[in-house]
């Protein structure tokens, strides 16, 4: 479970990593506090998960990342994301998407068969777009609230709705049902490749003011991004600016 819980993280983390946008310092008042009540807590967790990973596994993704051709990189890649093929599924349908259900139980097909196991995408190939759903986007989804901003050790930055996920993403992943000398080894591999694809990305935290202001609210950002399907709701101050902006162009 805790190997399962790493990857996981790695891969937000990587999402999150991918939407930054700016270097902001959290200024007095900023209305983003109400999703961290926990922020001194969680900025000693941070911390301590930055050692933690300078001195195991950003030096084993940097090796991975020298070593291994991006062709056989790629593969793995490509194994990973088809494990999780089954769980996007069940977590589409649960949602009421069952178009995007019955598609992603092909993608797995195709790429579990024709794909050789997943080594090779043949789905996105053939024109099936992934549509990639957890358990705690699907409590989302249906309601349950995302809770605060909660940084764990080891396992990383989460909202409490977002941990509450797990027990199902682990027992839906077709890698937790492998025997047990594959699996360790897979997941172990699975940690390593995500963590090899943020090394470029990294960077956008370490030219940041506040790393852990950054990467808490690109979390919180991909979070309403994945739960919305890429169309969240419009931030009402913006629709009153945009209101106002073109009463006083009509003006003109």
């Amino acid at each position: 479970m805790q190997q399962r819980s790493l990857t996981i993280v790695v891969c937000v983390l990587g999402l999150a990593l991918a939407g930054c946008a700016g270097n902001g310092v959290q200024a007095e008042g900023d209305q983003s506090a109400a999703h961290d009540p926990f922020e001194s807590f969680n900025r000693k967790m941070y911390s301590l998960n930055t050692t933690i990973d300078k001195v195991t596994t950003k030096p084993l993704a940097k090796g991975y990342k020298r070593f291994v051709p991006a062709p056989v990189r790629r593969s793995f890649a490509n194994i990973f994301a088809n494990f999780s093929t089954p769980r996007s599924a069940l977590n589409n349908f649960l949602q009421g998407k069952p178009k995007r259900g019955f598609n992603e139980l092909g993608r797995f097909l195709f790429n579990s068969t024709l794909g050789i196991a997943g080594i090779f995408d043949i789905a996105t190939a053939g024109g099936m777009e992934r549509y990639d759903e957890n358990f705690s986007q699907t409590l989302a989804v249906w309601g349950v609230p995302e809770g605060p901003y909660l940084v764990l050790p080891i396992i990383g930055p989460h909202s409490m709705l977002d941990a509450a996920g797990f027990p199902v993403d682990y027992y839906s992943d077709v890698n937790t049902h492998l025997a047990t000398s594959v699996k360790d080894k897979l997941y172990l591999f699975r940690l390593v490749d995500a963590r090899a694809r943020l090394l470029a990305a990294e960077n956008l935290l370490e030219k940041s003011n506040d790393p852990y202001i950054t990467l808490r609210e690109s979390y919180l950002q991909n979070r309403e991004f994945e739960i919305y399907d890429g169309e969240p709701p419009e931030d009402p101050d913006f629709l009153e600016d945009e209101m106002f902006d073109d009463f006083f162009e009509d003006d003109d």
